[in-house]
């Protein structure tokens, strides 16, 4: 299965396991039986909100997001110039950016959607949130 890992998921993984069922933990840790990606986008989130003081993490986020997704096992998702300029045709159900272009990329990429927030269940794409894991 290939999976987009939502920003807050990805975040949670490195810094409140225990949010995790043993076997939520053991998905999100087979990258052999899947492939998870983390889009430059989870990347640019966090970095705004790390410069804003709202999100604390262990280093910056340069460093951050590339070791981190190294050592889990995960592939990068960069943003293309054809997840950008499909934006404008998702319905608008909200107006977060950084959701709708992880939903641009999940749809261009052939994708599911691994997150917790239940807006992305309002859009035609293919998700998993922690309980469908679990």
């Amino acid at each position: 299965m290939k999976l987009l890992v939502d920003t807050h998921i990805f975040l949670w993984i490195l810094s409140e396991p225990r949010r995790f069922s043993s076997k939520a933990r053991a998905f999100l840790e087979n990258t052999i039986s899947n492939q998870f990606f983390l889009s430059d986008v989870s990347a640019w989130e966090a970095s705004i909100k790390f410069g804003l003081g709202k999100l604390k993490l262990p280093e910056e986020p340069e460093l951050f997001f590339s070791d981190r997704v190294r050592h889990a096992g995960y592939f990068h998702l960069r943003i293309d110039l054809s997840h950008v300029t499909r934006v404008h045709s998702l319905p608008h159900v909200h107006g977060d950016p950084f959701d709708r272009l992880l939903i641009s990329q999940a749809t261009a990429e052939d994708l599911t959607i691994i997150s917790d927030d239940p807006v992305f269940e309002r859009y035609s794409v293919d998700t998993l949130t922690l309980r469908d894991i679990s």
